[in-house]
């Protein structure tokens, strides 16, 4: 069973993936996708991480976090390098989420989506957690 610290690591990841879906198409906001498509990779390491009790460092950089789960997680290198500088680059107006020559295209975008939702889901079940339990709004 995952701690309750786990899952409000994936709930919080999950809010990104929502935002990401709202999102998609649009654009104008690639770097944006970029910048939640980070931040749920990002959360879901860090639930899979507290949930282990590895003390959850306060960094963003998913190379460093991804050394510290001891658990084998299928995923692209190269996806991860991008999001980790497109979200540094991201907290900058003048560098906002930029790739080496140009603002993400929306097949990049599709792309970054793409691996949150894997790793997302590869944590949920890692940790046995249905969608319902982290999904449902209290009333």
């Amino acid at each position: 069973m995952a701690s309750f610290q786990a899952k409000e690591w994936l709930k919080a990841a999950y809010s990104d993936l929502r935002s990401i879906e709202h999102i998609m198409n649009d654009s104008f906001l690639t770097h944006v996708v970029a910048f939640h498509s980070q931040q749920v990779i990002e959360k879901s390491l860090k639930s899979i991480m507290e949930n282990a009790s590895i003390s959850v460092p306060k960094v963003h950089k998913l190379e460093t976090l991804v050394s510290k789960i001891k658990i084998e997680l299928k995923f692209n290198v190269d996806i991860l390098e991008i999001l980790d500088l497109l979200y540094i680059e991201s907290r900058y107006p003048g560098d906002i989420g930029l790739l080496p020559h140009e603002k993400p295209t929306l097949k990049d975008a599709k792309e970054f989506y793409d691996a949150a939702q894997n790793i997302f889901k590869q944590t949920c079940e890692l940790l046995y957690i249905r969608l319902e339990e982290i999904t449902a709004v209290e009333e």
